[in-house]
This record gives C-alpha cells, structure tokens and sequence, in this order.
C-alpha cells in the first residue's frame, strides 16, 4: 500500500509526525508537506506562479504551497498512484462548516476530486489545553486502519474528528455522523479601524446528531463528504 501523507499545519507539525509514525506500519509513505503553517486557508490552488518543492528525501518533500498544492503535486508530479491520501493529524477539529475554510480537509477533498481515496483527520483541542500526540495515536490507529482496508464511493472523501476528553486511556467510541450545517458565532471586538474575531468555538450551535454534538460529546466522529 501506498499512502501520500500531507497537512495544513506545516511540514514539522507534530501531528503529522504522528500520523507518519502510524501510516509507515502500514504500508509505503510519502510525505508532502507545506513549508509554513496553512491552517484556514481552504481551498485556494497556486496557478499564477511557481510552486517550490524540496525535495529532502526520497520519500518527502517540502513544498511552498497550500494543502490544495501539495496533494495535487504529489499525486500528478511526485508520487502519482498511492493508494489512499491521508491529510492530519490536524492541530484542532474541522467540524460542521469549518471543512470550506479548512487546508487540512481542501487537501482531501482535492486528492478526492483527482480521483484519489482520501481522509482528512483533525483532533479538537479544548481552550487552554494541549493534544497528548500519543493517546491521539493510540485512540486513532484502529480506526484508521479499518479505513484503509474500505473502499470510498467516487466523489467522496471521510472527515475524522477526534475529542479531547480527560487524558486517560479509556477507549472512545465511534460514530457515523453528517456535517453540521450551523453557522459559526460571528462576532467582533472593534477598536477603531480595526476588527478582531471574538466568537467562542466551544459554544457554537449544533444539531443533533452531527458530527459537532457528536465531538463535542466525548466521541469521535466520522463523516462522508461528497465534493
């Protein structure tokens, strides 16, 4: 098996450490990666210019790009023909609207549209906490290899969203869950010319049964997207 592994929070992220650590059990990795952190720039493509890639290994490459950029690099340019693309370990969730501005779900969804079976995988992060990498990995690595040994409808991708629950090793449970369609708080603080984002992500309204309630619930969420 051959697995393109890719992100939006840039090329050293520890969560693409640890999703490359997973996938390398598994079968054949390549890495490519953005350079700089991309997080929230959707679904934007570089094709009025160059894109650089470095290539720092023979299985990894640094690319000055988007999540877009380098999931359809490494399937046309790089390393055409892998078996699945893996975008993650996302660094905070894409949940309910969050998957149009998301970089790390626009790499799946482009590896979908060339034709590629693809996940996108993220890990909500509670305010003022940080992600134990290594419980992300033990909660997911089942999950994920269930995954790769499925088949995806064409014009589909998957949508991981793992909680963040107290930190203990209790298995999580999973659930089949669509995407919210709730609008996110839209809310701002003003001083003078300027305007700063001040919506709560954690109080956000949700429906029953989506993949948000579902996360936000101690569950991990996964979620069919049609392109």
């Amino acid at each position: 098996m051959k697995l393109i592994v890719t992100n939006d929070d840039g090329i050293e992220a520890e969560g693409l450490k640890t999703l490359v650590g997973m996938a390398s059990g598994w079968g054949e990795v390549v890495v490519a990666a953005p350079a700089e952190p991309q997080s929230g720039v959707g679904h934007r493509l570089t094709t009025d210019g160059p894109v650089r890639v470095d290539r720092l290994t023979e299985t990894r490459f640094r690319i000055w790009g988007t999540p877009a950029d380098c999931a359809r690099l490494a399937l046309n340019q790089l390393s055409p023909g892998p078996d699945w693309l893996l975008s993650g370990i996302n660094n905070g969730s894409n949940l309910g609207v969050d998957v149009y501005d998301s970089g790390t779900v626009a790499a799946a969804r482009e590896a979908a549209i060339l034709g590629c079976k693809a996940v996108a995988l993220s890990h909500y992060r509670e305010k003022d906490r940080t992600i134990d990498w290594r419980l992300a990995e033990k909660r997911l690595e089942p999950l994920l290899k269930r995954i790769l040994r499925k088949t995806v409808e064409p014009g589909c991708f998957l949508s991981v969203n793992l909680p963040h629950p107290q930190h203990d090793g209790t298995r999580l449970e999973t659930r089949q869950a669509p995407v919210d369609s709730s609008p996110q708080i839209v809310m701002y603080t003003r001083n003078g010319d300027d305007y700063l984002y001040a919506g709560a992500y954690q109080e956000r309204p949700r429906q029953p049964g989506s993949d948000i309630e579902t996360c936000f619930n101690g569950h991990i969420s996964i979620s069919k997207i049609r392109v």
